[in-house]
Parts: structure tokens; C-alpha cells; sequence
């Protein structure tokens, strides 16, 4: 086997460097002793944090340094690559995955050794060989185009972001498409609080045949026009019209029609189907597919890769897969459900070509895993297993017959739609027809609804007399554009060309960590800072924070990573018009939401402009600091929201979801007389109450005062105590023995002394605290614990 020793060599040996080491343990046991496999722990090199990292004068050149922490990871590179004889780069197959084996190749140049690029698609012993097998070069094209994308974003970064400090506050933040994609969300906020409700009414008619089989039919036309139904009287008086009138058959149109089986999985479409099926986030997706990618331990079988590469826009699948699945679906399910097969090649921005998403072996059931996979890892496993079978399959066929039904006097008809499935095809393994629906939806709109199946009578004719059992008026109202969900997010710019297979998942974490938007109820609403910064960035610059452009620079990008278009060219023409624009707004910045200032009624010169602070807004005079009038800003501010949860310190009052000065958390309704409070995650997930920290003798390295003594999930650790002032640390294992021993007793008996409490509900169920706060109150109000809270309810606070 590979070498496996804690003090690896690589003497007379391959070097083969990998990204993590969960996939160095898969890739280890297929490869024998003259391997040694090791893992730089994703990236070594990066742009300077504290600064641009990027030379503007000699041809916007980039200057990498090694990564904090990474000094050892890289002594050790270099050690091994003394050693070796050749050394392979197996980093990942996309163009991150190229930038970093660029940075191993430069950091390891000194050894003058054979250095190759190699591509494993999947963590399978035939991809290991066969990839080892037809090693390449680095690509430096690709690597251009990771830099230029990461170029991109920090002059963004770094020139938009102090302008935001200049007119909002310091701490703000712009990013090259997390912008765009907190645009999209608030004018389509914006769009919701513009819209007019409106109206109408639908009649539904239930109608017996003469074999007294009953079906429901909607009134489609009255006196051969489209009815549009907008009163209860208007509904009333045509249903007072319908009454006592003769039906008959009057139309029955069978018609046959193929459901093509769905796409294999692209990183968009399966973020998209995780969200919607399994309520995964799209980082808790993109994190739960990695594991399955890079191998999961099968007990005799060792650590094994289960799928295909996950970032990838292709739906194209290897000859050598379609064959395996054809294999698979004649044996389970007959020859007849074979399918085409084929879903061609890799879409319009794919890169480098990649397969789509699919299990690395067909014959590899969800069923025959689930012992050796965690509960997310078997739900996502047997999604894309699915997935891929059901692309593999042939069409369903389906027989949808349309029944009209007309009075003797022909001014009104009714219609029902009903369907018969002829021949299931795909629909054998993959049949959420609401996903279907959903990804067939170009646009993001509209919510998709479950179309209500009709069953139609088994025995009915051409003119057969009906009689009416019932006549049904609804009332309904329109709704305004859906708000965005995380999959929707992801389908809207997937349609527009926006970003790439591995920036989904992290643009709305960065958003919502930048506390730009929240999700409540799994959709995503902006918060009042995130619609603030969207409105002035938009103003200042509407041609970079604009779709069409985002999307272009992506196309861009792609020219620079075939070779079509140079790394400068393309920095320089994003850069001059943003430094031109830029100077110009430095000093007379368009703020939109001062555009109707009133004058001071204090100075009489100055306007009474919105200013902002961390804890929110107020209207301050411009003359300012000549004037220092001031005035607050009446608020809307969200009443306390029960939650169902019980007070886990008093066991008396009930915590309550409120919005403070650094978003939401948890707070006892019994406060003063108890002051608990619970934080929430950046996903909005209960975090546990953790135990006080421990006043040491010991002295912060960097200013002297004491140092506080904690547990972590790495054990104990040591903090200055007058933390965010100082960010003092003192390593554990430096501490000598004698009072390392000491000090752990101590917080051993402390955490004794301050046992975890457990939260738990109203009823005394623990507190699930896998699910988000919303998640938690939505199941608190369905089981009565409490009841649902209107989300009009508010107070005006000054």
C-alpha cells in the first residue's frame, strides 16, 4: 500500500498531493508502495488579506503569499518533493483546483523534479489508474481565469467597499456578484410591497355521469368568452345562472404524451433539488456531496468515492456509465425501460468539461449503503442515485384526455384535465412531479403548485346527460412574484449566467453572514441595511452591480480560461471605468434615500439627511459639525415572536425571538427578574449555552492582562480577557505540564459546577435544534404549543 506512516517519505517514490486528507485515505488504498499521497489541506497561497495583493502598475500581477498556519504544510511539501522522484498534483478537477496545484508546483520548483497535473473525476481504483496513467501539464490558462475571477473580486473588494464605509459605516462590504444577487433579491422585495392584491372567484362544477361516477369540472367560458370573475356578486349571479340547466358531454380528447426523463445533475440542479426535497442549504449540499465525493469507509471495502465531481455544469455522462446503467435498468426493470442514454455535452459555460453528477457505481443501491453513511449523507446519495438512473430510463408515457362539458343552451362550459399513465419509464425510481414542474419553470416568480389530479369516469360518451351535484364558488386573490428561496436564488442566476458551479453555496452564506438578508420560512427577505446598501450601490454604480455586465465578465472569464482573452485585458477594462467612476463619486456619492430631505429646522442651511450607525439609523443635519442637530427615525420594528421554547435557567418564562442591535436572538420573557438569553446561528440555528469562561493567573502574550481559560471542541484554550479590544492567544500546549494538569482539573470541576442545559419545549420535548428558529416556531404553532402570529403584527417604535 501507499505509504501511510505519521512521518510520511517519499524517497524513491511518486508524490501525489491532494487536496484533503479523507480523499488521500480513499486514494491511498488503491495505489501501492511506490506512492506516497499527501494533502495540503485545500489552499497554500492566497492574495495578501489585509491588502489588494495586486501590482496596478506592472500589468495588474498578482502577489501571493503563503497562508497563515500553512508554514508547516508547506515545509513538509518541500521535504517530500526533495524526496520523490516525480511528483502528480491531484488537486481538484476545476480551475481552484488548478490554481492551487500551480502554487504547489511553484513552492516545490527548487527540487528540479518531473512535476504533472493529474484529473481525478471520481475516487475510483480504474479513474486512480487511468488518470495516473495520462498525466498533463498545468493549464495555465485555467489558472489565469481563477485569477482573474479572484482579481475581479478583490478590486471590488478593496475600492467599493471604503466608499460604503464613507457613506453608510465602517465594516460594510461589496462583493462583485453577491451584489448583483442582493439586487435581485431586493427589487424583487420591492416588486412585493409595490403590488395591488386583487379579486377573483373560480366556480368549480361537480357532475355525476349516468353510471353515477362523479368528476370536478371548472367554468372555462360563459357565452364563449374566458370568464374573469372579479365580485361575489358577479360569482353569485352567473352561478345563480348555471342553476337548473341541462349538461351533457359536449368534448372528449384523448392524448398522448411523453414525460422525457430529467437531466443528470449539474451542481445548480442539485442544489436546487436538495433544497426543495431534503431542505438542505446549498453549503450543507455542497458540503455532504464533497464527503461523498472524496469517499466514504464501506467497512471490508475501505474508504470508497460514491460520486462523480460536484462542481460541474455538464450533463454529459462517460460511455462507460450509460453502458453500466443500461446493464442495471434492463435487469431491474426490463429492456423496454432502457432510454436514450445519451444527454450530450457540457453546458454553455462548463468547465473544463466535466461529467454531471452521478454515482460512481449504478449497482451501488442507497439501500445496500445506508449502514455505512451518515443520515445526510444517505438522503443526498440516494437523490443523485436516483437522479442518474431516472436520466438513464425512457420516457414516461402518459394519456391526458380533456373532457368539455356544455350546457342545452351552450353559454357556459366546464372542463376537466385528468391523466392516465400508459407506461411509467423514469417514473419507476424518480417521480416528484413538483420538481419536475419546478426545474421545467423558467422563471422564479411564480410558486409552483401541485396541479390538482382529476380521476375521471372509467364509462362516459360523447353527449351523455350529466346531472349537477354541486356548484362550488372560491374565492381567491392575486399574489405577488414568489420571494426568492436558496434554490431559487441559485435557478435565477444559473438562468442569468451568474456565477459558477463553485460560487452557488457561498453567495447567499455571504450574504446573510453580512447580515444583508435573512431567511425566514425558507425565503429569503433583505434585511434594511442589505435594501439600504443595494439601493446606494446601484445608484453609484449601476453598470458594475448590474446583471447583463455580471454575466458578461463570467463569459470573460471563460475566454481567458480557453485562451481567447489575456488576464490584463480584461482586468484593465474592469478596472479604468471603475477608478474613473469612482473618483468622481468619492466626494459626491448618490444617496437615493436623501433625495427628499427636509431642510434643518434648527440652521435653516442644511438638509436633514439619513445618517447610519451600527445600531441602526437617524437624521442628522448636513452642515454637521457646524450643525449638530439630530432627530430619530420612527421604526418598524417586529413585536417579540413566541417561540414554544421554555426558559432553560429559570424553567418559568418562555423565550421569545427578538431583533437587536446585531441581528436576532432569544431572550426570557421573565426578563429583568432572569436575563437569559440564546444566540443565534448565522443560519439561525439555537446555539447551545456555553459555559463561563475561567480567569487565569496567566498573562496574554501580547498585552498582559489575564488570560481566559476556556473548552473548545479541541479541548482547552487560552484568550486575553479584554477580547475584540485584544485578540491575545497563548497555545495550550506551551503551557508546562505542572500547570497545564492544574488548570485542567480546574475546568473539569467548572464544567461540573456548569452542566450543559438542555432546551426543550413547552411541552418538555427537547428544543430540535437542528432546524432553524422559523422551522422550530412553524411546528410549535402546527402543534398547538402556540398559536400563529399574523406577520403584520408590529409596533411603531421611536
Amino acid at each position: 500500500m501507499a505509504s501511510k506512516s505519521s512521518a510520511p517519505s517519499a524517497r524513491n517514490r511518486t508524490l501525489i498531493v491532494v487536496e484533503s486528507p479523507s480523499k488521500a485515505k480513499t486514494i491511498n488504498k488503491y495505489l501501492g508502495d511506490n506512492y506516497t499521497v499527501y494533502a495540503s489541506i485545500g489552499h497554500i497561497k492566497d492574495l495578501p488579506k489585509k491588502e489588494i495583493g495586486i501590482d496596478f502598475d506592472h500589468h495588474y500581477e498578482p502577489r501571493y503569499e503563503v497562508i497563515a498556519g500553512k508554514e508547516k504544510v508547506v515545509r513538509q511539501l518541500k521535504k517530500l518533493a526533495g524526496e520523490a522522484d516525480q511528483i502528480m498534483i491531484a488537486t481538484d478537477p476545476d480551475r481552484e483546483g488548478e490554481a492551487i496545484a500551480w502554487h504547489i508546483s511553484n513552492e516545490i520548483e527548487f527540487a528540479k523534479k518531473p512535476v504533472f497535473r493529474v484529473l481525478f473525476n471520481e475516487i475510483t481504483k480504474n479513474a486512480i489508474i487511468e488518470a495516473i496513467d495520462h498525466p498533463r501539464q498545468i493549464d495555465h490558462h485555467l489558472v489565469r481565469s481563477q485569477q482573474t475571477r479572484q482579481g475581479l473580486d478583490k478590486i471590488v473588494g478593496y475600492k467599493i467597499s471604503p466608499f460604503l464605509w464613507n457613506v453608510v459605516y465602517r465594516g460594510l462590504s461589496a462583493g462583485r456578484v453577491q451584489s448583483v444577487a442582493l439586487r435581485l433579491i431586493c427589487e424583487r422585495e420591492t416588486e412585493i410591497d409595490a403590488f395591488k392584491t386583487q379579486e377573483y372567484w373560480t366556480i368549480y362544477g361537480d357532475f355525476v355521469t349516468p353510471g353515477k361516477e362523479t368528476f370536478r369540472t371548472k367554468l372555462i367560458k360563459v357565452k364563449g368568452e374566458k370568464p374573469e370573475i372579479t365580485a361575489g356578486e358577479q360569482a353569485e349571479a352567473i352561478a345563480s345562472a348555471i342553476q337548473g340547466r341541462l349538461f351533457a358531454i359536449s368534448d372528449i380528447v384523448p392524448k398522448v404524451m411523453q414525460r422525457k426523463q430529467p437531466l443528470p445533475f449539474t451542481t445548480s440542479l442539485l442544489q436546487q433539488a436538495a433544497s426543495n426535497q431534503l431542505g438542505f442549504g446549498s453549503q450543507k449540499t455542497m458540503r455532504v456531496a464533497q464527503q461523498l465525493y472524496e469517499g466514504v469507509d464501506l467497512g471490508s471495502e475501505g474508504a470508497t468515492g460514491l460520486i462523480t465531481y460536484m462542481r460541474t455544469d455538464s450533463t454529459r455522462i462517460s460511455g462507460e456509465a450509460v453502458g453500466h446503467a443500461r446493464d442495471y435498468i434492463s435487469r431491474q426493470f426490463g429492456p423496454e425501460y432502457i432510454g436514450p442514454g445519451s444527454h450530450g455535452k457540457a453546458g454553455k459555460n462548463s468547465q473544463d468539461a466535466h461529467e454531471a453528477i452521478r454515482p460512481t457505481s449504478v449497482d451501488r443501491t442507497p439501500d445496500s449503503l445506508r449502514k455505512h453513511l451518515s443520515a445526510d449523507q444517505f438522503k443526498l446519495y440516494e437523490l443523485i442515485w436516483k437522479r442518474f438512473l431516472a436520466s438513464m430510463m425512457a420516457p414516461a408515457k402518459i394519456e391526458q384526455t380533456r373532457v368539455d362539458v356544455e350546457d342545452h343552451e351552450k353559454e357556459f362550459v366546464f372542463r376537466a384535465t385528468g391523466n392516465r399513465t400508459l407506461f411509467p419509464g423514469f417514473f419507476r425510481v424518480y417521480d416528484d412531479q413538483q420538481e419536475l414542474d419546478y426545474e421545467a419553470q423558467k422563471s422564479t416568480r411564480d410558486e409552483v403548485e401541485k396541479e390538482q389530479i382529476v380521476k375521471l369516469p372509467e364509462r362516459m360518451a360523447l353527449k351523455d346527460q350529466l346531472s349537477m351535484a354541486e356548484l362550488d364558488r372560491r374565492q381567491s386573490f392575486t399574489r405577488p412574484a414568489a420571494r426568492y428561496s436558496e434554490a431559487s436564488l441559485v435557478k435565477e442566476l444559473d438562468n442569468y449566467g451568474i456565477g459558477r458551479p463553485s460560487t452557488y453555496a457561498a453567495i447567499f452564506s455571504t450574504l446573510q453572514e453580512r447580515r444583508y438578508v435573512e431567511l425566514q420560512k425558507k425565503k429569503i427577505i433583505p434585511t434594511e441595511l442589505g435594501r439600504d446598501v443595494s439601493t446606494i450601490l446601484v445608484a453609484n454604480f449601476p453598470d458594475l452591480f448590474n446583471v447583463k455586465f455580471t454575466a458578461e465578465m463570467e463569459d470573460e472569464l471563460d475566454k481567458v480560461a480557453s485562451g481567447d482573452d489575456e488576464y490584463e485585458k480584461v482586468l484593465d477594462s474592469f478596472y479604468r471605468p471603475l477608478e474613473s467612476v469612482l473618483s468622481d463619486r468619492k466626494n459626491d456619492p448618490v444617496i437615493p434615500q436623501n433625495n427628499e430631505a427636509a431642510p434643518c429646522d434648527k440652521c435653516g442651511k442644511g438638509r436633514m439627511i439619513i445618517k447610519w450607525t451600527t445600531s441602526g439609523k437617524f437624521l442628522g443635519c448636513s452642515c454637521y459639525p457646524e450643525c449638530k442637530n439630530i432627530k430619530s427615525i420612527a421604526t418598524t420594528k417586529a413585536k417579540p415572536k413566541e417561540t414554544g421554547i421554555r426558559c432553560p435557567s429559570c424553567g418559568e418564562g418562555r423565550m421569545l425571538l427578538r431583533n437587536g442591535r446585531l441581528g436576532p436572538f432569544l431572550s426570557c420573557s421573565s426578563y429583568p427578574k432572569c436575563n437569559t438569553l440564546l444566540n443565534l446561528s448565522k443560519q439561525r440555528h439555537i446555539e447551545p449555552i456555553k459555559p463561563p469562561p475561567i480567569k487565569t493567573d496567566m498573562a496574554c502574550p501580547k498585552c498582559g492582562s489575564p488570560l481566559y481559560l476556556r473548552s473548545g471542541k479541541r479541548g482547552p484554550w487560552l484568550g486575553c480577557s479584554t477580547f475584540p479590544k485584544c485578540r491575545g492567544r497563548q497555545s495550550w500546549n506551551a503551557v508546562e505540564k505542572e500547570v497545564r494538569e492544574h488548570w485542567e482539573k480546574v475546568i473539569k470541576d467548572h464544567l461540573e459546577a456548569h452542566p450543559v442545559l438542555t432546551i426543550t419545549m413547552l411541552d418538555g420535548t427537547p428544543a430540535p435544534m437542528a432546524l432553524p428558529i422559523e422551522d422550530i416556531i412553524t411546528r410549535a404553532e402546527e402543534s398547538g404549543l402556540i398559536s400563529a402570529q399574523s406577520e403584520q403584527e408590529a409596533e411603531v417604535t421611536a
